[in-house]
């Protein structure tokens, strides 16, 4: 279940003693009318994102929807034209320095030098970074390194690393530093299944590690294996916001009973108040409401309707996101 928004968390509250207490939001990332313009067009309108500490938060929608100009916000890469947004309870851009330090991200694909080694190209990022500490260079290296199973590999050539091993080797170099939040823009975009496996696995260690995980993606399977909340766009609008299990419960859930007897159960279904009854041949549909399974099935029994299937389904999470969006998505395991 996702942390309830508490209207005080984050601000700075009177203690009793006259002083001042500093409360920890609850959310990694938390956004107010956050919102880009470009000319004429609103890429990104206005929209209230809460992505819970310790979640890993999949950020959905379909190819320009503003996804990456979302994520581009919230890292300081570009400048809202309106809203406000917090990154690890850090007002943006106010504090951006101080927070970013603790965000790791990866956008739109790894850059690397092709004829450098993957330890070479993490030595020269970690040089460049002002905040790094050159006596702890080559530790921090090899822990990132052995993060994301990469120290086999480490003297082999970027040129010659997998699609995998480049996404896992830029994901190294978000965690030179130890990160509270990893931003990651389509990780698995253009990888075979081994290579998303790899990235899936790796993400699900991290966020094992209490770190958060905002990974932006349009892979079905990607999403329902390693995330417990999602957020869906649609036209620059937040569509959708929640946990998972929380958001197919909110959908309607559905009656579908396969028997020889239809006529009997569509009768028997009435009597017990089931609404939208339809029969399709020896399959009898309709809308359970807050009527408990087993008593449904016990009274169909009890008017000896003989049942070759009963089940209460709910919308899949494509169901969800198509009715959303009004999109396919793209299905992957």
């Amino acid at each position: 279940m996702p942390p309830s928004a508490d209207p005080n968390a984050g601000r700075v509250d009177q203690s009793a003693g006259g002083g001042t207490v500093e409360t920890e939001s609850p959310f990694a990332i938390e956004t107010s009318g956050l919102t880009k313009v470009f000319g004429s067009q609103r890429a990104v309108d206005g929209i209230d994102i809460k992505v819970p500490r310790g979640s890993v938060y999949g950020f959905l929608g379909p190819n320009g929807s503003g996804k990456t100009t979302t994520i581009r916000m919230l890292l300081g890469l570009i400048t809202p034209s309106a809203g406000e947004h917090r990154i690890l309870g850090h007002p943006m851009p106010q504090e951006l320095t101080t927070a970013l330090h603790r965000v790791g991200s990866l956008i739109e694909g790894p850059a690397f030098h092709a004829h450098l080694s993957g330890v070479a190209n993490l030595r020269r990022l970690d040089a460049a970074d002002a905040r790094s500490d050159p006596s702890t260079s080559e530790r921090r290296i090899d822990e990132a390194l052995d993060r994301v199973g990469l120290q086999p590999a480490a003297r082999k050539r970027f040129r010659a690393y997998s699609l995998g091993m480049k996404q896992r080797l830029a994901i190294a170099a978000a965690l030179l530093a130890p990160r509270d939040l990893l931003v990651l823009d389509e990780p698995t975009n253009g990888l075979d299944p081994q290579g998303t496996r790899e990235v899936r696995h790796l993400v699900g260690t991290l966020a094992a590690d209490g770190i958060t995980v905002l990974i932006s993606s349009h892979l079905l399977g990607e999403i329902q294996q390693i995330c417990s909340h999602i957020g869906v766009m649609r036209a620059g609008n937040l569509v959708a916001q929640g946990s998972i299990d929380d958001l197919r419960r909110s959908q309607t859930a559905q009656l579908v009973v396969h028997t020889p007897d239809p006529l009997q159960a569509v009768r028997t279904l009435e009597r017990l108040g089931v609404t939208a009854v339809h029969r399709d041949g020896e399959v009898v549909t309709g809308l359970p409401g807050d009527e408990l399974p087993e008593r449904i099935s016990g009274a169909l029994a009890a008017a000896d309707v003989r049942l070759r299937r009963f089940a209460i389904e709910r919308p899949s999470l494509e169901d969800l996101y198509v009715s959303l969006t009004g999109e396919g998505f793209e299905v992957r395991a």
